[in-house]
């Protein structure tokens, strides 16, 4: 019996594992839509900036909610905010209509699951603050993302072939039945830390000893932080070292939901290839993020734990790798027509993204323990800004060529598609080596 009490679970696992399974399901919904609504929209011929209308609305929903879900997740508590919105996009998922030729009503339904998701990620870095001590930070924080780049694997994978077997409503049938098991789950299995056992550092304060830091800096308990009113906006504002990490958090999600969503009218139209013909191949830039992002993480706790690096050193070194790699991998895609070529330089592009995010993305953490939620709600704004410009521009980008005669075969209207994302990722690099730290900043 004794060994068997030694040998249990600990809780903290049961969360991250949780927490991995939602965004998942999260992104499996929104790479589901994606294929879902080109599939209907051009079975009616709607144009190419009306997609791109309707694929942003979503994003429009998602940034209004991102600071309010910091907020709520601060006061009220992550656990109780992230099961709410994940039963309200799910419900909503359910009872909406995928008709492409309803635009107000798309426009609506989308709009209401982007607020619902935009608290989700606030959510889940305040709960993760709470549970994860430092050095099991970055694989944390790595393996609970790397969920999203698994779900949309799966998505490119299965989803395809249910839209042209069942139709396009199938998949939010089967993505609201899946969000609702997993509200199920979290309800049943998830828990607000013991306090007098996991104080918030000390979920945060475990083996920070490993860490090569002052040991004089102790983080509050999950009890101040909730009595704790005034947040130092102005100190988040005007920080560099946060503007660090929002500046890599907008790229990164630009040149993630264009790629997201508009890699299948790039292989369907410029490349003139079904998705249903692709097989395996187009789940695998997805789930190249999966296997780079968990392995950034692991690799960023070990540097750390070992004192190979400091902090700031260990996140400056991975985020330049990741961002620089995947730039070179961007401006490649339209150098070629041929599409395993196409999946190669892709899978590149987001792997090695995905690898940076064991730099700015872990980085709330680090500088803001204490406000985790509220600088990812802040960076998570700039992010979703992200998804609006960028989703939308390429719609106008790929509408403004067909005005001028150009075919969308051509390699020149796909052309600045991703030389913007390659640009913005060589600026945001130098940024972050420029301006961000590692050590906490918020007292």
């Amino acid at each position: 019996m004794e060994l068997l009490k030694k040998m249990r679970f600990p809780k903290r696992y049961s969360i991250i594992l949780l927490t991995f399974i939602c965004t998942s399901v999260c992104y499996l919904e929104r790479v589901g839509f994606s294929i879902a609504y080109t599939a209907a929209a051009d079975s009616i011929g709607v144009n190419q900036s009306s997609k791109g209308l309707i694929l942003s609305v979503f994003y429009y929903g998602y940034v209004v909610s991102q600071v309010p879900g910091g907020l709520a997740a601060q006061y009220v508590g992550g656990r109780r905010v992230l099961l709410f919105s994940f039963l309200v996009w799910s419900l909503t998922c359910a009872f909406a209509p995928l008709d492409a030729g309803k635009v107000n009503m798309m426009v609506v339904s989308r709009f209401l699951v982007g607020v619902a998701q935009g608290f989700i990620f606030p959510s889940i870095h305040t709960i993760l603050a709470q549970w994860v001590p430092p050095h099991e930070r970055s694989r944390s924080v790595s393996l609970t993302t790397s969920g999203m780049y698994l779900g949309a694997a799966g998505g490119m994978l299965v989803l395809p072939s249910l839209v042209k077997y069942k139709g396009p409503q199938s998949v939010f049938m089967v993505e609201s039945a899946l969000g609702i098991m997993w509200s199920f789950l979290w309800f049943r299995f998830s828990s607000d830390p013991v306090r007098s056992e996991h104080p918030k550092a000390a979920a945060a304060g475990f083996g920070e000893h490993n860490l090569p830091v002052s040991r004089e800096k102790k983080i509050p308990s999950a009890g101040n932080l909730r009595r704790f009113t005034k947040i130092p906006w102005k100190k988040i504002i005007f920080n560099l070292p946060i503007w660090a990490i929002v500046v890599n958090n907008f790229t990164f999600h630009y040149a993630l939901y264009v790629l997201m969503n508009w890699l299948p009218t790039y292989f369907e139209l410029g490349l003139q290839l079904s998705l249903q013909d692709m097989g395996s191949s187009k789940m695998i830039p997805y789930f190249n993020m999966f296997i780079f992002s968990n392995t950034g993480g692991i690799l960023a706790d070990h540097l750390i734990t070992r004192r190979f690096l400091s902090v700031t050193k260990t996140r400056k070194l991975l985020n330049t790798i990741g961002f620089v790699i995947a730039a070179l991998a961007l401006m490649a895609i339209p150098l070629f027509r041929n599409p395993s070529w196409t999946v190669i330089c892709s899978s590149i592009s987001l792997g090695f993204l995905a690898l940076g995010r064991a730099g700015f993305a872990v980085n709330h953490m680090d500088v803001a323990p204490r406000y985790a939620g509220i600088v990812m709600g802040v960076s998570n704004t700039a992010g979703t800004l992200a998804g609006i410009v960028g989703v939308g521009l390429t719609g106008r980008i790929l509408e403004a060529a067909k005005s001028v005669d150009m075919d969308l075969t051509s390699i020149e209207c796909w052309k600045n598609v991703f030389l913007i994302p390659a640009y913005l990722c060589i600026f945001s690099s130098f940024f972050f080596l420029l301006f961000a730290t590692g050590e906490k900043i918020f007292e």
